[in-house]
């Protein structure tokens, strides 16, 4: 296909060829085409379209086409000496007359050399914006660390969350509940105004937000000494659960210390990358190998039934999203008996969201997953997600998980290799009630174009992809939407120099 391109390129528009021919003949340098028709002189100069000589033009760029496909179907042979750039093709040919057919093979390797430093190029830019996206910017880490300092010092940022009078608010089930798993302290305040300007009732709202213990002193001062209207907020660190421990969930236990897990998510994560994905698929599976999909962190969706056991319906969101509408009809939704509302992927327009269907996350060569899931399967999106508690009890959705979990890890990590969706599509199948995609836009992380129109209406905008907003990396025309609802004359957020763009 690279040498049919080339072909357009040098001889079909104006007879580029016939001009090139001409000035290479201009500087001296024999040619090896012996026996090919050129246009006359001014011909050569001018194009044989402007006179006419179309016949002659149209022989020429046959007979070249013909040399190139056969130097297309043959491999190039060793020691091929290939130019660098153009100026040194032509000096390598005043240097050396070459016949036809090794002057093709010329070509062809220089198209070869150039995709090639192209590929690896863009793997290059793939791989810095990995780092990138992993990293944690200074001025964040600097909030972490006076906000921690802020919890010792002062007895306010101490302060009980919530207040004694609005705990029985967290387990009133007429209240909308919503949980947020985060260790990043103004992504989860991002989420939490966002959802509380946009509410109609936002004393209706109460958020469970939960950290690890690194973070909880940070995360709990910083909402004991800002104000989000109405809302009731509770901050719990995962050390808080007593019986959520590696010693009670083994499964996680292995997913830290397994040695082919660390080696793939604390390893080189360029070996193994293939430069002929396409960049979605790349930045995609780049983002996957992210060390925080080992953390328990990231694996706490699986035990909503547990951590909240008196509530009947929860909201579970990313701490990557942005609300932009009013959530409170999510509660009306009708399940039908289904345990998540979730939006499905495998129907959208938009070609950087993923997660098509099964196909895109199991590997399906796999005996072991091609014997029990069908590969057409449509997949379903993380992030905002509706959950019926009441109906999650009744199934053992949590028992499949851990089952699966530990295949994979028996099967040297073969059954998938995705992040913690894979595991999740396979626990959630059949439970899964599809929601209207209006209220969960995907993709702000991968690239800036999406669709206008669906990003101004959505209910819920993910940044799901490296491209984070809270990072420098982040696209310029997409930011707005998150930093909007950060308060940068805040005196921690001055103090720690961070800076809407």
């Amino acid at each position: 296909m690279l040498l049919s391109l080339s072909v357009f390129l040098l001889f079909d528009l104006n007879s580029m060829w016939a001009l090139q021919i001409c000035t290479l003949n201009t500087m001296g340098v024999e040619l090896p085409f012996s026996g090919l028709h050129f246009p006359d002189c001014l011909g050569r100069r001018l194009g044989p379209r402007l006179l006419g000589n179309r016949d002659a033009s149209l022989r020429t760029t046959e007979e070249i086409y013909q040399l190139l496909m056969q130097a297309n179907n043959e491999a190039l042979p060793e020691g091929l000496t290939v130019p660098e750039s153009f100026s040194g093709l032509i000096a390598d040919m005043r240097a050396n007359p070459y016949e036809a057919k090794t002057f093709a093979l010329k070509m062809k390797a220089m198209v070869q050399q150039m995709e090639h430093k192209a590929r690896a190029a863009k793997l290059q830019e793939y791989l810095y914006r990995h780092f990138a996206s992993s990293g944690v910017p200074k001025g964040m880490h600097c909030l972490s660390l006076r906000l921690a300092y802020e919890y010792s010092s002062n007895v306010q940022a101490r302060r009980q969350l919530p207040s004694p009078e609005l705990v029985p608010r967290l387990t009133d089930n007429l209240y909308n509940h919503f949980v947020v798993a985060t260790d990043n302290v103004l992504a989860a305040s991002v989420v939490v105004s966002s959802t509380v300007r946009n509410s109609v009732k936002p004393e209706k709202i109460v958020f469970h937000i939960i950290t690890d213990r690194k973070t909880y002193a940070a995360m709990h001062a910083w909402f004991a000494l800002h104000s989000f209207r109405s809302a009731t907020i509770e901050v719990k660190g995962v050390h808080q659960f007593d019986w959520l421990t590696k010693d009670n969930v083994p499964v996680l236990e292995a997913m830290e210390t397994h040695l082919e897990i660390r080696r793939y998510y604390h390893g080189d994560h360029a070996i193994g990358a293939n430069l002929n994905d396409s960049p979605n698929i790349l930045a995609a599976k780049l983002q996957a190998r992210s060390p925080k999909y080992i953390s328990i962190m990231n694996h706490l969706r699986i035990y909503l039934p547990e951590l909240f056991p008196n509530l009947q319906k929860v909201v579970f969101l990313d701490d990557d999203v942005v609300v932009q509408r009013d959530l409170s009809p999510l509660w009306d939704i009708d399940l039908q008996g289904k345990v998540n509302g979730a939006v499905e992927t495998c129907r959208s327009s938009n070609p950087w969201v993923r997660s098509k269907s099964f196909r895109s996350y199991l590997n399906f060569s796999h005996p072991l997953v091609a014997s029990n899931f069908n590969a057409n399967q449509c997949a379903w999106a993380y992030g905002m997600n509706v959950f019926d508690l009441q109906a999650w009890r009744r199934t053992n959705i949590k028992d499949i998980y851990h089952y699966w979990l530990k295949e994979n890890l028996n099967s040297k990590l073969t059954l998938w290799r995705l992040g913690t969706l894979p595991p999740a599509l396979i626990a959630f199948n059949g439970h899964v009630h599809p929601i209207d995609p209006s209220w969960h836009m995907l993709g702000l992380g991968y690239q800036s174009k999406s669709n206008q129109d669906s990003l101004q209406t959505a209910a819920v905008i993910h940044y799901n992809g490296q491209a984070k907003p809270w990072l420098d990396i982040a696209f310029p025309k997409l930011k707005p939407f998150w930093t909007k609802y950060v308060d940068y004359s805040d005196e921690f957020i001055t103090n720690c120099n961070i800076m809407e763009s």
